[in-house]
């Protein structure tokens, strides 16, 4: 079979990061009526929300096997597979331990999906010596606005969660279909099979380069959420922004991250993932805390895009360092990266209650400085400063 050309690759592998945006965000965005249907309290809702975290924080040894057994192609495809009959038994779960145990097996799923998807962008990258992860992360954040549109279309019509979920699976279907004929064979850097005797006895070790980048993700994951999960609340009881303008908070954050997204491949290409990364956490972290001293809705709103844009890049650019270790140090800094996610909300949430939510969000523009720092110390790989034709993988391997 010959192989895909770069666009065509490419659009398969945005596939898959679309897939797991919508897949998340039609399960999220049915939670009242589970809690409903399940008669749940506020933090047994919770606890199924962690149950997912923990299942995707808990999967990197699994991960690492199937990466190295099935390769991110097939582990790709098995793992999407997953969260469509994952998505099915969601709509119809008759009890909340079952509920639990579903979310648990989404978690793992989206765990494995997570890793594979961003070793084909990474190989994506390599084969065809072109920057495309920042856009393929772009599609992501697509899924999840589909996710919306798709749930307040079909509640409008019936509030039914088989029907809703039966219309996702669909096109979460459609979705898997597009993204396999492209999808790369995956292929383990040169750097992680030359002493591969040694890994196979030392696997439990880390290089000082993958903590670091683990290090980064985690941070740049506690930036990300945080700000998700706080934005709209410190507008509205630090700003003392009106109901109206509150949620522009989390409104600002999401479009510039989404473009900022969209044109960070051009900015890797020309000026290198590293910069990229210390620029841009610099700017996200500053921009907050000068936003947090001055105060003010106006300057607020300016210190959150500062965020967005800011932090777009850095989780794209960590992923790509990372596969080019191998698929352990990816599965790894990805789980790494699950913690920061889960655990940022939670960090934010216990310094608001101790001090000041204002405290609480100057830790994540420490978090983001953080990023700066270590991203310091990261061998990135050198890019050309302009994009190259594509060019045949053919004698790659």
């Amino acid at each position: 079979m010959p192989e895909p050309s770069f666009q065509r690759a490419k659009w398969s592998i945005a596939a898959l990061f679309c897939f797991l945006g919508l897949q998340y965000g039609t399960w999220v965005s049915r939670l009242p009526a589970l809690k409903t249907r399940l008669d749940l309290g506020a933090g047994e809702v919770g606890l199924l929300l962690m149950a997912c975290g923990a299942g995707a924080a808990a999967s990197f040894p699994l991960v690492a096997v199937l990466m190295r057994r099935l390769g991110s192609r097939w582990l790709s495809l098995a793992s999407a597979a997953c969260l469509i009959a994952v998505l099915a038994a969601l709509s119809v779960v008759p009890d909340y331990p079952l509920a639990l145990l579903v979310v648990c097996a989404d978690g793992v799923a989206v765990g494995c999906l997570n890793v594979a998807m961003n070793a084909q962008g990474a190989e994506l990258e390599k084969a065809y010596d072109r920057t495309a992860m920042s856009q393929l992360h772009a599609t992501f954040s697509a899924g999840l606005l589909v996710a919306a549109l798709l749930a307040s279309g079909v509640t409008t019509l019936t509030g039914s969660v088989p029907a809703h979920f039966a219309v996702g699976g669909a096109l979460l279907l459609l979705l898997l279909g597009c993204a396999r004929p492209g999808l790369l064979a995956h292929r383990e850097p040169a750097s992680a099979t030359a002493d591969e005797p040694k890994r196979r006895t030392r696997r439990s070790l880390p290089t000082g380069t993958t903590l670091l980048l683990g290090c980064a993700m985690v941070f740049g994951t506690i930036t990300e959420g945080a700000m998700n999960d706080w934005s709209t609340l410190y507008m509205k009881d630090v700003v003392k922004a009106s109901s109206t303008v509150a949620p522009l908070g989390i409104a600002v954050v999401s479009v510039m991250m989404l473009l900022a997204r969209v044109c960070a491949d051009r900015w890797r290409t020309r000026w290198g993932d590293g910069r990229v990364v210390r620029t841009g956490s610099a700017v996200a972290g500053a921009g907050l805390a000068l936003a947090l001293l001055a105060g003010g809705v106006v300057p607020t709103l300016l210190g959150f895009a500062c965020v967005g844009l800011g932090a777009a890049a850095v989780t794209p650019c960590v992923y790509v360092a990372a596969a080019e270790r191998g698929s352990d140090a990816l599965a790894l800094v990805a789980a790494m990266g699950t913690t920061g996610l889960l655990g940022g909300p939670a960090l934010i949430g216990f310094v608001a209650g101790a001090a000041s939510l204002t405290l609480g969000m100057a830790t994540v523009a420490a978090s983001a400085l953080i990023v700066t720092v270590t991203a310091v110390w990261i061998p990135w790989r050198a890019r050309a400063r302009t994009a190259l034709p594509a060019k045949s993988r053919a004698g790659t391997g």
